[in-house]
């Protein structure tokens, strides 16, 4: 069962890419998630929805950092290639760009995942607020072709008034 996220939102894919099931150690995680039509290198792109409160002193550098840890569990070489801190300072965003290396099967395969903080104060009690990780992750070789497909994607992104996910 995939997770759910912390705030409802609602959101446009982008042409062509399709919902699919979240399934194995990433459905704890990940509340959606898509995949592109056109697989690369042996590698279907996908892009995958996350979520959860924090409270408390908790930066996005910091939760971006604990995403990179997370992710040299899995892959080899992981490197944070860019991180930018972004937006007003009462809905701040945070992205960066991973490259790594994963094997599938017999072999290695060069990935970029381009990720999207999303933080979300609560009306309620200022110490507690939301985060939306959006991420984007393809083959190398086809993750700068595609990226403005998920930055567009990223546009459409909106709370909604709707009390579940």
């Amino acid at each position: 069962m995939a997770a759910t996220l912390p705030v409802p939102i609602e959101f446009r894919l982008p042409a062509g890419w399709r919902p699919t099931d979240v399934d194995g150690r990433a459905a704890a995680e990940v509340a959606f998630a898509a995949v592109h039509p056109e697989p690369a290198d042996g590698f279907t792109a996908n892009i995958t929805i996350s979520g959860e409160y924090r409270s408390g002193a908790t930066t996005l550098t910091e939760l971006a950092d604990d995403s990179v840890e997370r992710l040299r569990r899995l892959a080899e070489s992981v490197v944070v290639a860019q991180r930018h801190e972004i937006g007003p300072l009462d809905t701040p965003a945070l992205t960066q760009r991973l490259v790594f290396s994963v094997r599938i099967g017999d072999a290695y395969r060069d990935l970029v995942q381009s990720q999207v903080y999303l933080c979300i104060t609560d009306v309620l009690d200022s110490h507690r607020w939301a985060v939306v990780r959006l991420a984007l992750t393809a083959a190398a070789s086809q993750h700068d072709d595609i990226l403005e497909e998920f930055q567009g994607f990223v546009r459409t992104v909106r709370l909604t008034m709707d009390s579940e996910a």
